[in-house]
């Protein structure tokens, strides 16, 4: 069997495609699978237009007879997995401008990797129909294979015991999640305005991520008298320390492919709310799925959740039974299978 090269850019420990590859790998070690991640050699402050030009250069110049399954966008893959979605439906959700040079660059890379790839593996059926009605791709040629995450128990009252050492939060209050960074796509400003819709106002809300501008969002909690009920983490290590002690993952995204943080929320026993343009959604109960990050009509559907105990309760076993079955052993599983057909 040949040595599987994986293709990715970044190298971070807290991306949601590069976290996946760490579970993946960890998986194939397992197996006894030989594999090597590839990323970029090229220095960071370089612009992002040309490091995409560039680690195209690197890994196209030197695949020769190597198999590529690429995480990144590339035009020499020999599986490409969709994990980023689709850019051109991302710029027409958020109106990016067609004539900045990474978004040239983009959508010259992008057109010939779906065309050029063996097979692609989409991350959610929303993520498949966009390549289909955006490049003509043939669906024979997708295989939609959801993300998987490594399980993992719950002990509360630990969790609970070290946030609440550092964060002003009760046991009787609940908990709103939203963890992410880039603010603006994944719905910060939204989740803000939900939470000041509410008309029970017994609870907390933590945003866990990276934003450079914070300040803004700050700024808008307390416009919207939410100062003392919303909590500004930053990036932490200890997330799952949060997921443990929530109620809530409000995710109120403009465009997600699929969204890891859906799978980790729901195996801590969260209620998970989103919208339509998450992928991840495909696997929740649909009453919870926003038509659009500004459909406010949420907010009546999240009270009447917090006045109905017994219903947000079975709500989060019900996400809890559901996650049992998106692993990363079963994703490994299925990626290997496709893999296995093109590999020889």
């Amino acid at each position: 069997m040949k040595k599987i090269h994986f293709i990715r850019a970044n190298k971070t420990k807290y991306g949601g495609a590069e976290n996946y590859l760490l579970r993946l790998t960890e998986e194939l070690k397992n197996r006894e699978i030989e594999h090597k991640i590839v990323n970029s050699i090229f220095p960071k402050f370089l612009m992002s237009w040309l490091r995409a030009i560039l680690f195209n250069l690197q890994v196209c110049i030197n695949k020769k007879n190597k198999f590529y399954f690429s995480l990144e966008r590339v035009v020499c893959p020999d599986i490409y997995r969709a994990g980023d979605g689709v850019h051109r439906v991302f710029m027409n959700i958020e109106k990016k401008s067609k004539f900045n040079l990474l978004n040239i660059v983009y959508l010259y890379i992008e057109k010939r990797m779906f065309n050029n790839a063996k097979k692609i593996i989409a991350i959610s059926n929303m993520v498949k129909n966009d390549i289909i009605n955006t490049y003509k791709i043939s669906p024979k040629k997708i295989k939609v294979i959801y993300n998987g995450i490594k399980l993992k128990k719950i002990d509360y009252n630990n969790s609970f015991k070290r946030i609440s050492q550092e964060f002003n939060i009760s046991t009787d209050e609940k908990i709103f999640l939203f963890v992410g960074s880039g603010f603006k796509r994944k719905g910060v400003k939204e989740f803000l305005e939900i939470l000041s819709k509410l008309e029970n106002r017994n609870f907390k809300a933590f945003v866990i991520g990276k934003e450079k501008n914070i300040v803004y969002y700050k700024n808008l909690s307390k416009k919207l008298n939410l100062a003392n009920k919303i909590i500004f983490t930053g990036q932490r290590t200890d997330v799952d320390d949060f997921y443990t002690i929530s109620d809530i993952f409000l995710f109120p995204t403009r465009y997600e492919p699929f969204g890891n943080v859906i799978l980790e929320a729901m195996n801590f026993s969260n209620a998970v709310i989103t919208t339509k343009f998450c992928g991840g959604g495909e696997i929740l109960n649909n009453q919870l799925i926003m038509n659009t990050p500004q459909d406010y009509t949420i907010a009546s559907k999240i009270d009447a959740l917090l006045e109905n105990p017994e219903k947000l309760e079975a709500l989060k076993k019900e996400n809890f039974k559901i996650v049992q079955n998106f692993t990363i052993e079963k994703n490994a599983k299925e990626t290997m299978d496709i893999i296995n057909e093109y590999l020889n």
